[in-house]
């Protein structure tokens, strides 16, 4: 008796979530978050679009999943976002300090930060991260021009995590959070609120 290969797409196993996984963040480096599509990463996992938005909902889902994050950024800010605008750079700083300095985040979060300096790590970082996390995240705060305050921001944080714990600078690296934010707080305020030319 013969028996013939299976033809078509591969149905849900335990690997199927992982293949998606693999093929998203492979599709977002190279094509970014605007010009990656589900249907693009389901050709590419070699299952059905309806499986990816089963496993991962809306595509933003999808890419905060793919960057394999110990915590979701969306989340962590929800609380600061819904205090409102005055005092919000430095809830912030300090939310994502407290996330950083967690020991059991720390080395996942620094795989994440090495992987943003890769050749490709600019589109995750441009067209991922600032279009799919942070732009929401400002929008919803409700402050004015978006599009320009979450690259000042990103900027100032990006800035930060590098020396402060992917380079290691003194000392900054040792620094009480507290001291942080109450020297760059006022910094992140100003990207949100302050004037922009």
């Amino acid at each position: 008796m013969t028996t013939t290969a299976r033809r078509g797409r591969r149905p849900g196993a335990p690997d199927t979530r992982a293949a998606i996984l693999a093929a998203a963040r492979e599709r977002f480096a190279e094509a970014g978050f605007g010009a990656t599509s589900i249907r693009a990463v389901a050709a590419d996992a070699g299952v059905d679009p309806a499986l990816v938005h089963h496993y991962f909902g809306s595509k933003r889902d999808l890419f905060v999943a793919s960057l394999a994050l110990p915590v979701d950024p969306r989340d962590v800010l929800a609380p600061v976002i819904a205090q409102g605008m005055d005092g919000a750079g430095e809830r912030i700083l300090g939310t994502l300090l407290a996330v950083w300095d967690d020991p059991d985040r720390r080395l996942p979060l620094l795989a994440v930060a090495r992987s943003l300096l890769d050749p490709s790590g600019h589109r995750l970082f441009q067209d991922g991260f600032l279009a799919a996390v942070l732009v929401p995240v400002l929008t919803e705060l409700g402050i004015d021009r978006v599009e320009h305050r979450a690259p000042l921001l990103a900027s100032q944080v990006a800035g930060l995590i590098l020396m402060r714990y992917v380079l290691e600078v003194e000392p900054l690296a040792s620094m009480p959070a507290d001291d942080v934010v109450s020297v760059m707080g006022p910094t992140i305020q100003l990207y949100l609120t302050g004037p922009l030319p």
